[in-house]
């Protein structure tokens, strides 16, 4: 028999105008968030490495502790229906920290990797926007995962201040 549970959980958005320009500020973002090396992941996992071996790779791929997953670039998809609106968006994150969250519930891994995405205002500057990961991860109610996830905010306030924007007020 099929059953099912609702869960209802206030999310809490975060708008940041960068005052940089859109290109300006992807750049650095993307400077600041390297993408992810999966090469390096696939030949421990090949060579039946460990995940002393993973948490080596990830730490030298991610000097500030998030990488790039996926990136989508909108402007492809939508400039075709006439948008001149650029938006990139991103899926951050870091499997280790997301190992450690998951280990105490696999749900975890609906909020990660982090969803993040850069617009353009009408000036052409770079609007960033997320839901703030403490309120994603503190949904599922449970202490060790809320705290890892109000480490992520952490870590993206100090990557956004790697990329030239200070964001600590907006994640207070």
């Amino acid at each position: 028999m099929t059953s099912f549970h609702h869960e209802q959980h206030p999310m809490t958005r975060v708008d940041i105008a960068t005052g940089m320009a859109f290109d300006e500020f992807v750049a650095a973002l993307e400077k600041a968030v390297p993408p992810f090396d999966a090469p390096a992941i696939q030949r421990i996992v090949a060579q039946g490495g460990n995940w002393d071996e993973v948490r080596a790779a990830v730490t030298k791929n991610a000097p500030n502790e998030l990488m790039i997953y996926a990136k989508i670039d909108a402007n492809e998809l939508l400039e075709v229906a006439g948008h001149r609106t650029r938006a990139i968006e991103y899926l951050i994150g870091n499997h280790v920290i997301a190992e450690s969250m998951f280990r105490h519930e696999p749900k975890a891994l609906l909020y990660a990797p982090l969803r993040m995405l850069v617009y353009s205002d009408a000036d052409g500057n770079a609007i960033f926007t997320m839901d703030r990961p403490s309120d994603a991860f503190g949904s599922l109610g449970i202490a060790e995962v809320t705290k890892v996830g109000e480490g992520l905010d952490r870590k993206v306030v100090n990557v956004l201040r790697i990329a030239g924007v200070d964001a600590e007020q907006a994640f207070a």
